[in-house]
């Protein structure tokens, strides 16, 4: 059971490396130049600080999904199970990969919106559209957030998995029947 646990993990890490640094690279890498009323203006990543954030925090994310990713593959050469490893490696484990899914999450979310900004505009605060003059542009960002968003999918089973493997380390603690719980009530304490 334990190896298949962790070929499931190497694969959904590979799957997150992967989607993690395609949306970083659509993202990080994207420009495009426009002449526009005989003004070239080029659009590029940082013109908007929420994408530069997403490339930032998914080229980070991809290398820590690369580290970890090393580990599992050690793990399965050596052929030692990595859930039973101490409680506090494994909370750092479950703590880390919680972060980076949070912070991936957020990244694409205030990206997402950012982008949406670009596409529709705010005509109270008289910001025009400038997907209709950077095409290609706006289309590698859509590709972007979507990857962004299949890797932050992948990463929380990531995570589920990464909870699973810290809680195995807790003993089981058996529940008393309803009846022995004080008149049929049980009382449940967090």
């Amino acid at each position: 059971m334990g190896s298949k646990v962790l070929r499931a993990e190497s694969l959904l890490r590979i799957l997150s490396l992967v989607f993690a640094a395609v949306a970083a690279l659509l993202v990080g890498l994207d420009t495009q130049t426009k002449a526009v009323f005989f003004v070239t203006r080029t659009a590029t990543v940082k013109d908007m600080e929420a994408l530069w954030v997403m490339t930032v925090v998914f080229s980070v994310s991809a290398g820590y999904h690369l580290l970890h990713l090393f580990r599992c593959m050690a793990f399965t050469w050596l052929g030692k199970n990595p859930c039973h490893c101490n409680k506090f490696v494994a909370w750092l484990y479950f703590v880390l990969d919680q972060g980076f899914t949070y912070a991936t999450f957020g990244a694409t979310m205030a990206a997402l919106q950012a982008a949406l900004v670009g596409l529709f505009g705010v005509s109270s605060l008289q910001w025009s559209k400038l997907c209709n003059v950077y095409t290609r542009f706006c289309d590698q960002v859509a590709g972007g957030i979507i990857c962004g968003l299949a890797a932050t999918l992948v990463m929380a089973v990531v995570s589920a998995i990464s909870a699973h493997r810290l809680f195995q380390l807790y003993p089981r603690s058996r529940r008393s029947s309803p009846k022995s719980a004080g008149g049929g009530r049980q009382w449940l304490l967090f």
